[in-house]
């Protein structure tokens, strides 16, 4: 990382909102603070951020419907604060696009942890090209950038290198556990349902151009990318 990534702060308790701003700026980052939605949709379309941190229950906008807006124009990513820990939540999240999430109370160093993870994640290397290609797939993660039938598909980072990796890796299967390890790497928190989420919206994107190769599910084990 290059530059000093800008975070956003979304939630209505300006005590948390201030907690986070000063875990975060301790560790260098620069950081801007909203305390409802409406808010935070108005500063992310001035000046975009690099990863937003995003309370779900808030006044006027909530957070669901501000990762959505967020999702419409930009895949930087967004971690979702709540105190919601039922599984349910935390599916909608992902399916909507956010790259991890994390319940209150939290501790101070966990937070900093994913966003740092996060951000990693985003970034692309600018040493070297990361690129695959099969047949009517290109996957880039120089410019994190997924090509389908000859068509670029907006794909959020954490999906592109899912498939990268698995890509990566043909007819070899992995179960969900070492592809958290691998691929959103050791100091991930989440529950493995997170791999069947992205896998299901990876399928979506891919669907009608697999002759040559399958994004397969291996009952028993997990996932592979198999070439035909």
């Amino acid at each position: 990382m290059k530059k000093t990534p800008r975070i956003m702060i979304v939630d209505d308790d300006a005590n948390i909102c201030e907690l986070v701003r000063l875990y975060l700026e301790k560790e260098g980052f620069e950081t801007v603070v909203c305390l409802d939605g409406e808010r935070a949709l108005e500063e992310y379309k001035n000046r975009k951020c690099d990863l937003t941190i995003l309370d779900i229950m808030m006044p006027k906008v909530d957070g669901i419907t501000v990762c959505r807006e967020i999702r419409k124009i930009s895949d930087t990513p967004i971690i979702m604060l709540t105190a919601k820990g039922e599984t349910f939540d935390k599916v909608l999240c992902l399916e909507l696009g956010a790259d991890d999430y994390i319940v209150k109370p939290f501790e101070g160093k966990e937070l900093v942890a994913r966003v740092k993870a996060v951000l990693r994640r985003y970034f692309k290397d600018e040493e070297a090209e990361k690129v695959i290609e099969y047949p009517n797939l290109k996957i880039n993660l120089t410019n994190y950038e997924l090509v389908v039938g000859g068509n670029v598909i907006e794909t959020p980072p954490k999906e592109l290198e899912l498939l990268y990796f698995l890509a990566s890796h043909p007819n070899r299967v992995f179960t969900r556990e070492q592809l958290l390890e691998d691929v959103w790497g050791f100091d991930y928190y989440g529950d493995s349902r997170t791999i069947d989420v992205h896998v299901k919206r990876l399928r979506e994107k891919l669907e009608g151009y697999e002759e040559a190769w399958e994004l397969r599910t291996v009952w028993g084990v997990v996932y592979k990318f198999e070439v035909k």
